[in-house]
């Protein structure tokens, strides 16, 4: 039933103007800036929420004034543009892109390096925790310590002590490098860097995509303007250089780079363990381009490894508990502290009425999830990029609703999982089309040279004499 929901949606979503579908995920996108402009908790998102609440309006009404002019044109008779990126719709992109994306992140930088009220009111606590990982790993120190919830080190009063954690893989600590140099504190923003890298990847993997444009639009909205990107990046966003490796995975996947693949896979992976389920079963779906599935299995987990390996196993062996206690006990709230995430869904409600069930239903969630995800890939294994990427943006929603220690902003990975689902679906089929039409080519060039029937010719009967 969920299914063929969700197939009823699609349709419908793909049968809209291009300028219509814009209105309305502006028009959502408004609501949602309202909303947590109106509710929220957090001052830093209220902030975001301020300044992108006015570029989606004007994205919402501008789209809206478009399509009704397609839609007069049509009915007058006139030829109406039908292209996905007419210049008008590039304007009202790009004005929402600046409104709500790059404004509100240059501001929160600009506000934070500038002392203006607290830094930490203009950025999220992860922000620093990946510095103050980068400016350790540029000492030659380990990126993790061993902490003691007990005694941890001070924080200004009123805010709690979960920044001392590092709940990253070592590879995030990259992006806190440049905080360790002289330049300017406003271009070692960690964030910065999250948002150069992103919209460099996403570029990148949209240019190797050859299929319907419509599919790349949503794709490069989801991950730039929409609240999915635009307040994640503003505030915080290390989610987004990761979400933005694994698009560029699948696509390489989807193009039979099976090596290319395993290695953008295996940078995530060195990032964040969000990233690890895609790695791990992204060799099921890979081909190279002969078609040999076995061959494209080993280089894209050869590739995933000879990332993650080096960049990992010497934070392991360097000191062990430390990394534990930080990447795998903190983050499932396993650490004697409670983790910030805490948006309050399903998992995260049941811990806090009965706590004493916390380490029962992280176990039993890793356990019960674990044994039907293998189930659906036994009993239906995905054989394609969209199929596994289909796969996955259920399994990680229904995970960020159960788990113990969740927060809603995890929601773009099944948001964009879902987006890129429709996007490798219809490269799928574009490249089925293409490899038809290549066979027909090359069956006409061989009977043009050995002047044998064509088979359409062949099969056609001759007359009676």
């Amino acid at each position: 039933m969920v299914r063929k929901a969700g197939r009823r949606l699609a349709t419908a979503w793909t049968g809209l103007e291009p300028d219509v579908r814009d209105a309305l995920l502006y028009g959502a996108s408004a609501i949602f800036a309202g909303v947590v402009w109106a509710s929220s908790g957090i001052a830093l998102y209220r902030q975001w929420a301020e300044l992108a609440l006015g570029p989606y309006l004007a994205g919402t009404l501008a789209s809206g004034f478009l399509a009704w002019r397609v839609a007069r044109r049509r009915r007058a008779g006139r030829v109406a543009p039908r292209g996905h990126w007419t210049a008008a719709r590039l304007v009202v992109f790009g004005v929402v892109l600046v409104g709500a994306t790059l404004g509100p992140l240059s501001m929160e930088v600009l506000w934070r390096n500038e002392g203006v009220r607290t830094s930490t009111a203009h950025v999220q606590p992860e922000v620093e925790v990946i510095e103050a990982a980068g400016m350790r790993v540029a000492q030659g120190r380990d990126p993790y310590r061993l902490l003691n919830p007990h005694h941890l080190p001070p924080v200004p009063k009123g805010q709690p002590a979960y920044d001392a954690f590092d709940p990253y893989l070592p590879l995030m600590s990259i992006f806190g490098l440049a905080r360790s140099t002289d330049a300017p504190p406003r271009l070692t923003d960690a964030r910065v860097a999250f948002s150069v890298l992103t919209v460099l990847l996403v570029v990148v993997a949209l240019a190797l995509c050859r299929g319907p444009t419509g599919p790349k639009v949503l794709t490069l909205q989801a991950m730039t303007v929409l609240p999915t990107a635009a307040l994640p990046l503003a505030t915080g966003g290390d989610d987004l250089p990761v979400v933005a490796l694994l698009l560029l995975g699948l696509v390489l996947l989807q193009r039979r780079r099976p090596l290319l693949g395993g290695l953008a896979l295996g940078v995530a992976a060195g990032m964040k363990l969000t990233a690890w389920p895609l790695a791990l079963l992204a060799p099921l779906v890979a081909l190279d381009r002969q078609g040999d599935h076995r061959r494209a299995r080993w280089w894209v987990a050869g590739g995933v490894l000879a990332v993650v390996v080096p960049s990992v196993l010497p934070s392991i062996v360097a000191n062990p508990p430390a990394f534990f206690e930080n990447v795998v006990r903190f983050p499932l709230g396993l650490a004697g502290i409670t983790s910030p995430a805490a948006t309050p869904l399903l998992g995260h409600v049941l811990v806090t009425a009965f706590p004493k069930l916390h380490r029962v239903l992280t176990a039993a969630l890793v356990f019960v999830g674990g044994v039907v995800l293998l189930w659906l890939l036994v009993r239906r294994t995905p054989r394609t990029p969209y199929q596994l990427t289909g796969l996955l943006a259920w399994a990680m929603l229904v995970a960020i609703v159960l788990a113990p220690a969740t927060r809603i902003g995890y929601a773009l990975y099944p948001v964009d999982f879902f987006v890129w689902a429709w996007l490798l679906r219809e490269e799928h089929r574009a490249d089925e089309g293409r490899s038809v039409v290549a066979a027909a080519e090359a069956v006409l060039r061989v009977d043009e040279t050995t002047g044998a029937p064509t088979p359409s010719s062949a099969a056609r009967p001759t007359a009676s004499p």
